[in-house]
């Protein structure tokens, strides 16, 4: 047992900025706080290009639609996806789920005949 190192994750900024000099940080609060901003929900962002393509091709999602998506995506960050399709009834989502953005939107008529790539996740949502 005596050659077991530990090694101390570095604190996030703005973690670091919240302690006080006076106060220390076990590599247990370190660990605590990183799942914590591992596991929070992050609300869903879309992006300048996907803003663009749900425009150009005129896709309608309800509020409802996009906080199923953003509530999956968060699922799909937990279990380790970066980067994920997201397929529902009127369109077909490329989502980074690591960065909870949209990156780029098409309906499911021009997703029928695509082929994607760089994506380590499906969520499809009825």
């Amino acid at each position: 047992m005596d050659n077991i190192s530990i090694n101390r994750v570095p604190l996030q900024p703005s973690i670091r900025q919240s302690l006080t000099s006076n106060q220390a940080t076990s590599p247990k609060q370190s660990f605590l706080q990183h799942l914590h901003d591992a596991t929070v929900k992050t609300e869903l962002k879309v992006s300048k290009h996907a803003n663009q393509r749900l425009a150009e091709r005129n896709i309608q999602i309800s509020d409802a639609e996009w906080q199923l998506v953003s509530e999956k995506v968060s699922e799909a960050r937990s279990k380790g996806v970066n980067d994920s399709l997201v397929l529902m009834d009127q369109a077909a989502l490329i989502v980074s789920a690591k960065n909870a953005t949209v990156i780029t939107a098409m309906d499911r008529k021009e997703a029928k005949n695509q082929l994607f790539t760089n994506i380590d996740g499906t969520i499809v949502l009825n």
